[in-house]
């Protein structure tokens, strides 16, 4: 694999995988349609939450929506053990500063909701109340295996909206707010590497994010 450069800003650096004669060009996949959430979920006592990307409904009766969560992550053994999850869809308007709270810190280290305003739900799990558009509880009715990552399919039992404002979409995060995925995202591509460290030495104010 290696970098080509472009004309284009350097965090949309075309990075290519040689695959035999063909070339790769995994920045096609960011033409996927994605919005930014945040999944949360608890374990007892404990709370936690983490930036997602990949959340879908999946059947409307009953309705029922999936999210796909890394293995390696806390909120992926919270909602293991509980079997309930929520999903607040944040707005475009979110700073980057929130985002990175959720997206690029671990809850194995500090209280990511210190300070943040949200409410506990049905299924007991956070919903976070600020930048949030509307969200969703769920109770795990299946999973599926898929390989660095389990896709949670629950049953919506709350939904309720918050706010009229525009979702923020993966486009618009990368795009506009010069956003990057976390390594732990299933959207990650490693060339972005590079740039997180290039968004963070030029726009630390804004892009203040640390590792997840």
């Amino acid at each position: 694999m290696r970098y080509v450069p472009t004309s284009e800003p350097f965090y949309l650096y075309t990075f290519i995988f040689l695959k035999g004669d063909e070339q790769m060009n995994l920045t096609a996949l960011y033409n996927i349609s994605y919005g930014i959430y945040i999944v949360s979920s608890k374990k007892e006592d404990h709370i936690n939450g983490q930036i997602a990307n990949t959340v879908f409904q999946t059947t409307s009766e009953p309705a029922t929506i999936a999210v796909c969560i890394n293995k390696k992550n806390l909120t992926h053994e919270f909602i293991t053990k509980s079997r309930v999850f929520a999903v607040s869809v944040l707005e475009q308007e979110t700073d980057m500063k929130f985002i990175g709270r959720f997206g690029f810190k671990s809850g194995r280290e500090e209280d990511k909701f210190k300070g943040i305003n949200y409410k506990i739900g049905v299924t007991g799990s956070p919903i976070i109340m600020e930048n949030t558009v509307a969200y969703m509880e769920a109770e795990v009715i299946m999973e599926t295996d898929a390989g660095t990552h389990t896709l949670f399919v629950g049953k919506i039992v709350e939904a309720e909206n918050i706010k009229k404002a525009i979702p923020l979409t993966y486009d618009y995060y990368h795009q506009v707010k010069r956003g990057v995925s976390p390594k732990n995202a299933p959207t990650y591509i490693p060339k972005e590497e590079k740039s997180e460290k290039e968004i963070n030495k030029d726009r630390l104010s804004e892009n203040s994010l640390f590792e997840n």
